[in-house]
């Protein structure tokens, strides 16, 4: 691989970190910064998240719902999307050619024993080019994109905070498809040999086996890449970034794909792309075959006290299910049927999970679900949204 000079795109919206103490914030207070604590001038500290869903139409028109006051907000305009990801604050609207990156001004900040909620304004921050389609993965540690017409960038987050554009590193690799996987020392990108793990400047570290890499999430363990026969668990420590093998048990005849979860949680759940998911608990080392009996469009692992995992069936129904005994206990009616029906919506139908609620979105039914998993599947509400091809649950 090439090392390119990392690249400054996009210069908008400039931010000034504020160096000030850590406190305990009333229900709102201006300009409440705190070094570390994910704060910026102008932003405003909260007493509870700002969530929101940010949206965006087949036209790239970008939306922004305030869940407590249920009111839309537009932000403006990107190129179409064909995917979209995000890390809980900023959007990664990919196509070919090129991702479209959105502020949703909106973010909390983990503080191991408490947290921190902040507001600011929403702002479309530009575009990342490059050549073919990417595959983004984002998560609290940055955004890495591999474009698979033979390009690997890792994007500097803390510029992106400050809402400027800008290059880690630009690798030229073998074009096909594959992933760049942000870590708190840099990245794994993938390749021929399995995973490369390079620094936060693109240099070679070493090699990290792995056959046939797909999908990755971040848990509060560590890193994890999906592989053939195992997943790869990245963790990092003062001492620098180790790798474990998580072999798949005995006699396992799939594997999982892709992976989701609520954020920061150990146990993240993987689709099979059948009737069966597996459970991936990061702490424990161990997985957990499930089989659902019904295929499987949408899975992820709440993680809760009582162990749900979300899942969105073929027909387009929710079903919430214990992850002890694999049963479902609450079903939905068919919710987005008609979205999962046609290829150019199906991709962008997501479940997006937090601790209280998972949220459906509807293309074809111009509707976003919010759902109580807690309540035996309970539709708590239901927002009307024209054409939300792609949604991610913001200020979490």
């Amino acid at each position: 691989m090439n090392r390119r000079a990392p690249i400054a795109l996009v210069p908008a919206l400039a931010l000034v970190l504020a160096l000030t103490a850590c406190q305990s914030a009333p229900a709102s207070v201006p300009e409440s910064t705190g070094e570390g604590h994910g704060a910026i001038a102008g932003a405003t500290e909260l007493a509870e998240p700002a969530l929101h869903l940010t949206s965006v139409t087949p036209g790239g028109e970008v939306r922004h719902l305030d869940l407590l006051d249920e009111t839309t907000d537009a932000l403006g305009e990107i190129t179409p999307p064909t995917s979209l990801e995000t890390d809980g604050r900023f959007l990664y609207a990919g196509r070919d050619g090129g991702v479209g990156i959105v502020d949703s001004g909106v973010w909390t900040w983990n503080h191991v024993d408490h947290f921190h909620y902040y507001e600011a304004p929403a702002v479309i921050l530009g575009d990342l080019t490059g050549d073919g389609e990417p595959t983004v993965v984002a998560s609290d540690l940055g955004a890495g994109i591999r474009f698979d017409g033979g390009e690997a960038v890792l994007l500097d987050l803390d510029a992106l905070k400050k809402g400027r554009i800008e290059e880690r590193f630009r690798l030229d690799v073998p074009a096909g498809s594959g992933m760049v996987v942000p870590l708190p020392t840099g990245a794994l990108v993938t390749d021929a040999d399995g995973l490369r793990h390079v620094d936060a400047t693109g240099a070679d570290v070493e090699t990290v086996p792995c056959n046939d890499p797909a999908g990755s999430i971040a848990t509060n363990v560590g890193v994890v890449v999906g592989c053939a026969d195992a997943a790869i668990l990245a963790v990092t420590d003062a001492d620098g970034t180790s790798f474990e093998r998580i072999p798949y048990p005995e006699g396992a005849d799939d594997r999982a794909l892709s992976f989701a979860a609520r954020e920061g949680r150990p146990t993240v759940a993987g689709l099979t792309g059948g009737d069966a998911f597996w459970l991936l608990d990061s702490r424990e080392r161990a997985w957990t075959r499930v089989d659902a009996g019904e295929p499987l469009a949408r899975v992820a692992a709440v993680d809760d006290a009582d162990q749900h995992v979300v899942a969105l069936t073929t027909k387009g129904e929710v079903l919430v299910i214990d992850g002890e005994s694999g049963k479902a206990i609450a079903r939905t009616k068919p919710l987005v049927a008609a979205s999962l029906a046609d290829p150019t919506l199906a991709a962008g139908v997501t479940l997006q999970i937090d601790a209280n609620r998972t949220y459906l979105n509807g293309p074809a039914e111009n509707v976003m679900f919010e759902i109580d998993h807690a309540d035996s599947g309970r539709i708590a509400r239901t927002f009307e949204a024209d054409a939300p091809a792609f949604v991610a649950e913001t200020g979490r």
